[in-house]
């Protein structure tokens, strides 16, 4: 599946430049690992006041040093927003597009941001790649369209595969966090608006999770359902949200579900507000794990009433 975007062929503008500057990443080199992470009180309320001495942190159960400590509210941040366009979202589109286009208008800041737009269904599709242009993005949404089935779409399904396709949600993450956001540096998130059902990708849940984690990814999910339809002939069941739950927590992520309490665009702003209140720690593993197994990584509050939401752990280089 590797080896080149052919897949991702609509709508994609030159690349900008590497930026200059230089800020730590999710990611393991030689010596140092490091995680972003944000804190929430009893309430549920986002702290963002925190010292380095307000944590400690292990790895597979043994204690690390902290190396380096920061709060990373302004730094570049690239993020996808992959919509579900399979036949059980037709009539949820017109709202996803206009509660995605004021996102993409809040979130970005020009040469400073960057975020792309893939939507699935039957195929997988780059509507967008890498920008920092809203006006862009924007064109991006307006070719959202429902695809039910056959072979329709703006390109063919990215995987070979004899099985039938239906919503290739696993596909989607996999290619989004393996094909774009691996050559990125610095903070970078996945955004899904989905029902959370998949049907028919060749990736399975813990495959397109372990593509999040060896590209430093972390994963939100909007489970946005039309009860309507999944009410007919009886197929309440239809919807996955128990997966896409752990894709994100998996990731250090969320899962929000969209409600008459909780409108879309509430969720995308509470989004935003967590992805501009993160921490960053750093430390250099002491008596790390043997070979190139995952690591469980824990950052442990020192106030017990406080909740950390961090990625579950990491993969070293080469693995």
């Amino acid at each position: 599946m590797a080896g080149g975007l052919g897949w991702m062929a609509v709508a994609q503008q030159p690349k900008p430049e590497a930026k200059p500057e230089q800020f730590p990443t999710i990611s393991v080199d030689v010596e140092v690992v490091s995680v972003f992470f944000t804190v929430r009180n009893k309430q549920g309320g986002l702290v963002g006041s925190l010292e380095k001495t307000a944590f400690t942190v292990e790895e597979d159960g043994r204690p690390q040093t902290i190396r380096y400590f920061s709060r990373q509210s302004d730094l570049p941040l690239t993020v996808g927003l992959l919509v579900d366009t399979s036949v059980s979202q037709g009539a949820l589109i017109e709202q996803e597009r206009a509660a995605s286009s004021q996102f993409f208008s809040q979130m970005l800041r020009v040469q400073k941001d960057q975020a792309f737009l893939i939507s699935f269904d039957v195929n997988v599709d780059m509507l967008q790649d890498l920008t920092d242009s809203v006006r862009l993005l924007r064109a991006g949404l307006d070719k959202l369209e429902i695809n039910a089935g056959g072979g329709g779409g703006l390109h063919p399904g990215p995987v070979p595969t004899s099985r039938r396709r239906g919503t290739l949600l696993y596909d989607a993450v996999f290619l989004a966090s393996d094909d774009v956001l691996q050559r990125q540096v610095g903070r970078k998130a996945l955004v899904l608006i989905t029902d959370g059902v998949d049907y028919g990708s060749q990736m399975k849940v813990e495959q397109c999770v372990a593509a999040a984690h060896k590209s430093d990814v972390i994963v939100y999910g909007i489970l946005y359902l039309d009860r309507a339809f999944y009410g007919r002939g009886g197929m309440v069941w239809g919807y996955g949200g128990g997966e896409l739950d752990k894709i994100c927590k998996e990731t250090g992520g969320r899962m929000f579900e969209v409600g008459r309490r909780k409108p879309l665009k509430a969720v995308f702003d509470e989004i935003q507000q967590e992805l501009r209140s993160q921490y960053s720690i750093g430390y250099t593993p002491e008596a790390a794990g043997a070979g190139n197994a995952f690591r469980k990584i824990k950052i442990l509050p020192r106030d017990r009433s406080l909740k950390v939401q961090a990625r579950a752990g990491y993969f070293p280089k080469g693995n």
